[in-house]
Parts: structure tokens; sequence; C-alpha cells
């Protein structure tokens, strides 16, 4: 099973991303993820995807396409994937379709301003499993439940950066998010809701798309 998470920041899109992973035992891929990995680490492509990422802007395609590529041929992603933050426009939507054939997209739905009053209390682990304090909060004060690690709030997820982030989620989005829909392979959720509640909707949202093909899109 190949699958494309679309959603705005702040939409829960990660965690649900994190749920199904685990549900289907398929890795959840994250070029965002792979590039804060890489500037914690502070190698050649962390310092040049940090001029980037701590202006809340995307990091160039050419190099964001070359790092996917190369991390979809792993062993691990042979029976299947999913993928979060990727692609983010229809050039990298090319480039993946060159690498592989995609199952399902599935976009979780929030309004801007939804959005903006959930990133405040959310926290970050560099493995990629973010929290909320209210929401999703982890089970031991500012430690991951995942890895250990401590927490801690992105330097791009100020305002103004967060506010960037959603103008151009929805500039480069929409037209992808229109493509797949004419492909008969997007499925729309409704993410103004509990994390429960959306994992919900996804699970009996996939039954029908994977059992019934003539309500696929739907």
């Amino acid at each position: 099973m190949k699958i494309i998470f679309f959603g705005p920041q702040g939409s829960g899109k990660g965690t649900q991303v994190e749920l199904l992973a685990k549900k289907f035992n398929i890795p959840a891929i994250s070029p965002g993820v792979i590039y804060r990995q890489e500037i914690t680490k502070k190698t050649k492509l962390g310092k040049i995807a940090a001029k980037y990422l701590n202006k809340g802007e995307l990091a160039p395609s050419d190099l964001t396409n070359e790092i996917m590529k190369n991390r979809l041929k792993k062993i691990d992603c042979k029976k299947g994937f999913i993928l979060d933050g990727y692609p983010r426009d229809l050039t990298q939507a090319q480039c993946l379709d060159k690498i592989t054939k995609i199952d399902l997209a599935i976009e979780i739905i929030l309004s801007n301003k939804e959005c903006l009053k959930r990133f405040s209390g959310r926290q970050n682990c560099i493995c990629g499993t973010v929290y909320h304090i209210k929401f999703n909060p982890p089970k031991k004060k500012g430690i991951c439940d995942k890895c250990g690690k401590s927490l801690f709030i992105r330097e791009d997820e100020g305002l103004e950066a967060i506010k960037k982030r959603l103008q151009i989620y929805s500039q480069k989005t929409k037209p992808l998010l229109k493509e797949y829909q004419e492909r008969g392979i997007l499925i729309k959720i409704n993410g103004n809701q509990s994390i429960k509640e959306v994992e919900k909707e996804i699970g009996d949202k996939l039954k029908v798309y994977f059992n019934n093909p003539l309500k696929r899109g739907k």
C-alpha cells in the first residue's frame, strides 16, 4: 500500500500518518523529518536545509526529489509506505510518478484559523513524532514516548512562519489535490475532530475505497 497524506500544518496529519503506518506496519516517510535530522547532525545537507526551513520556506525541489528517490529505494519500502509532506507540487508529483505508483492520497481538511490555534502548544521530536500539550500530550512531560528524547518547539513554527507555510501549502497543493482527485484516488477527511474520530473516519473510508472501486475518490 503506497499512500500520500496531505493536510495543512496543524491539521494533525503527522499523528494520523504515524497511527496508520503502525497499523499497516509500513514506514512513514517525511522529507521534513529527514532534513531536520540532518540539521541536528550539522551535515552539509542540514546546513543547506536550515537556510530554508528556519524561515518557513520549502527546500529546493531538486534536493527533495533526490532525497526521496534514494529513500524509497530502501528495502523497508518494499511492502509499501506512507508519504508525509511529499510531493508538495505537480513537479514533485511527476518525479514521484517516475519512481513508483501511488495507490491512494488522503487529505485532512482544516481551516487556517483552526490550524493557527492548534499550533499553540505543539511540540516535536527529532524522530518525527509530533505532540500537543492539550490534544496529544506525551506520557512524560517534555519526553518523546517513542524514542525517549527531549521534545522541542521548531524554529519554523513561529506565527509568521506558519502563516507563510499555510499560504504556500494552499498555493502549491491545490493543483496537486485536483490532479489526484481526477485520478480517482483522493479521499477527503474532516480534520475538525478529535484524533480518534479522525482515525476512525480514515479507517472507514479506506474500507470503502479498497472494497468498492466504484466509490474511489469519494
